[in-house]
């Protein structure tokens, strides 16, 4: 340690360079750190979706998820292989070890899946999830006009946002929910199919040979050439109406002859509704599984402007939900606590210390060791949230104690020493506590180090945390060792000591006065300890035992559950209702409804459930003088009275995460076999 404290004072400026090149690469590796509100505790997992209309959850379960979950068997590293059979629709969901990288996970899975399209009805194509994670939906948002139908909304959504919002960097997929999807219905009449001796298959057929384009090569004429092509896709309904099936004598018979072509919509599995005013359609952007959310949801908002403007006359995009509230929110809140605890401690620093020199020394080791752990943080994969950032907050008040140390000593010996060379007062001065230091770091470091060792949910949140504990109490020992005792070598000049304050005299009378009374009666001291550690063993179970407060998101999101054989349309009329009575209160921005599943079908939802997002305005401008505790009571005695119903009040994000009763596994966005009663409600399977 002499050694190395000599060869640091020796080459000071060398220290200094590296000083400032550590202040740079720590602000560089912040504006790196992906930043997000919460960590994402979403295992390892690959999405099998298959769409299979008509089929009810029994032959889907039979037909298409057994071979499915079947083929997947034996995978290295798989830990789960879960299964969920709905009305038209299979999910399997196979949950691999964290160590395993997401796409050689998804390159595995896909060769399996090979197999079992085997075994499949050939009308089914089982597909691949997003590469995302219960936290991937940042964006949301409704396509609002007053003068187009609910197809149009849809189509201008799958056509002309969607396709352009994939295109930004870090999105990974667009789902689309709500809406009509425009279809062109065919409605045969059977009584004219036998007055033209024809059947049903002689109108796919026909459909099918009369759509299509076809190439003729091209004529060559001296210099020039003409390409030839047949043109035949269908442009208009009455391309259509006018498809001839066959001729009976010459006589042409047209499908117009036989059928009614009239535009429709497809059959859908879910709806939108917002604000009480009816349906809607709706756009969710998922994030890419690792990306930084604040600045994906900044792209998407920057690309917006620029497609509202190709939208028709009349459309516009409302949106209703952005992740970068919520972040700067928790940012904030991390930011204001690291301000407020460097501002007590500088204050204690020089009510304790007496020299505002050394006390500024101390203070600017703050940010120096949270530099550095932003360095670590980057290099590990350390996403920027309320737990890793909250750890630094935590952390605060200790990764200055190496440094106070350092520089109470340096001061001491200024004082004792004025005459001797200032770098030997350093050295020796710092010398003399490295031990302890070093000690006394390295033990809070172990303290934190189980944490590393715990696996599944608890550790995806609580590794994040103390990671930055480790990383900030490591970079506060490089502080305390390299950087302070050279800064106090120029700032701790001849005069600059001073007194010692008279509170901290006071307080070492008063300690002193203290210790010589308890070492005077030692045994009544030990005692009164124990007794205090008894009483504490004894109070343990009143106090209640929580995994995680709660964490506020600024919203409400309700589950709303009806019978098992609840239409869509019935459940959207209550949707709508519940919109009106929860748009009374004045803390609300706006209501949302989800009802049933979207186009992606990460969330599988029945036509009896409604997901009730409520965005409420920031609390600073309540009026009522209601907590949001007041709030929920005041919502679920409003909605009591709608019969048939049953509620379950949570947040956007603890809905979207939810953890399986009875494990330690986490299931994007899928209600469990619990709360899917009935028989009508699917097929659930596990293993």
């Amino acid at each position: 340690m002499s050694n190395l404290l000599s060869l640091v004072l020796k080459r000071r400026m060398t220290v200094g360079i590296g000083a400032l090149i550590l202040v740079v690469l720590g602000t560089l590796s912040w504006g790196r750190i992906p930043v997000d509100a919460f960590p994402d505790v979403t295992n390892q997992q690959v999405m099998i979706l298959t769409e299979a209309e008509g089929l009810g959850p029994l032959d889907v379960e039979q037909q298409i998820t057994f071979p499915i979950e079947w083929v997947m068997g034996g995978l290295p590293d798989v830990k789960m292989v879960r299964s969920l059979s709905k009305t038209g629709l299979s999910q399997v969901v196979i949950i691999f070890d964290d160590k395993v990288d997401t796409y050689f996970a998804r390159q595995l899975v896909f060769e399996r899946l090979q197999l079992a399209k085997e075994q499949l009805p050939p009308t089914v194509e089982p597909e691949m999830g997003p590469i995302s994670t219960g936290l991937g939906e940042i964006f949301q948002y409704t396509i609002k006009s007053e003068r187009h139908s609910l197809s149009e909304l849809r189509t201008m959504q799958d056509w002309m946002i969607a396709p352009r919002l994939r295109m930004v960097p870090g999105v990974t997929e667009v789902n689309s929910f709500g809406g009509l999807v425009k279809q062109i219905h065919v409605l045969v009449e059977p009584d004219k199919l036998l007055k033209y001796r024809l059947t049903l298959p002689d109108i796919i057929a026909a459909l099918s040979e009369n759509n299509a384009n076809a190439g003729g090569s091209f004529i060559v004429k001296d210099w020039e050439q003409e390409n030839i092509r047949s043109v035949g896709l269908f442009g208009s309904v009455q391309d259509i109406r006018d498809v001839v099936l066959h001729a009976d004598d010459g006589t042409p018979v047209y499908l117009t002859d036989v059928a009614e072509v009239a535009d429709g919509a497809m059959t859908r599995m879910g709806a939108v509704s917002r604000d009480g005013v009816g349906e809607v359609a709706a756009g969710m952007v998922i994030m890419l599984k690792g990306e930084n959310s604040k600045e994906v949801v900044e792209r998407v908002k920057a690309a917006i402007p620029a497609i509202e403007r190709s939208l028709p006359e009349g459309a516009s995009i409302d949106v209703f939900y952005d992740r970068t509230d919520l972040v700067k929110a928790v940012i904030g809140t991390v930011s204001g606590a690291l301000m407020q605890g460097g501002l007590f401690v500088i204050l204690v620093l020089f009510l304790l210390i007496g020299n505002l020199r050394s006390a500024l020394a101390v203070a600017s080791s703050l940010p120096l060791t949270a530099l550095i752990a932003f360095i670590f943080m980057d290099l590990g994969q350390v996403t920027a949230n309320l737990m890793s950032l909250g750890g630094l907050a935590i952390a605060i008040g200790m990764v200055v104690d190496g440094s106070i140390v350092v520089t109470e000593n340096i001061v001491r010996h200024f004082k004792e020493k004025p005459q001797e060379n200032r770098l030997d007062v350093v050295i020796q001065a710092t010398r003399e506590v490295a031990r302890p230091i070093i000690f006394s770091i390295l033990i809070i470091v172990l303290v934190f180090m189980p944490l590393l060792t715990m696996e599944g949910m608890e550790g995806r949140m609580f590794r994040p945390l103390a990671l930055t504990m480790v990383f900030a109490m490591l970079g506060s020992l490089v502080v305390a060792m390299t950087i302070m005792p050279v800064m106090l070598s120029f700032l701790m000049t001849k005069g600059a000591a001073v007194k010692e304050p008279r509170a901290l005299l006071w307080l070492q009378r008063a300690y002193l006065k203290a210790l010589d009374k308890v070492l005077s009666h030692r045994k009544t001291t030990v005692g009164i300890a124990a007794a205090l550690f008894i009483g504490t063993l004894a109070l343990t179970p009143l106090i209640g035992t929580e995994f995680l407060p709660k964490l506020e998101e600024g919203a409400i999101a309700i589950n709303v559950v009806r019978l098992p054989n609840a239409s869509l349309e019935g459940s959207v009329e209550t949707g709508t209702f519940m919109e009106k009575e929860l748009r009374t209160f004045p803390e609300v921005k706006t209501v949302v409804t989800k009802t049933g599943r979207a186009e992606i079908s990460e969330d599988p939802m029945g036509s009896e459930q409604n997901d009730v997002l409520i965005m409420l305005h920031p609390e600073s401008e309540w009026t009522t003088g209601r907590s949001k505790e007041d709030l929920v009571a005041a919502m679920q005695k409003r909605l009591v009275k709608i019969p048939g119903v049953r509620m379950s009040f949570s947040q956007p994000i603890s809905l979207r995460v939810k953890e399986r009763p009875g494990g330690e596994d986490l299931r994007r966005g899928h209600r469990h076999p619990e709360d899917q009663r009935g028989p009508d409600r699917g097929h659930s399977w596990r293993d």
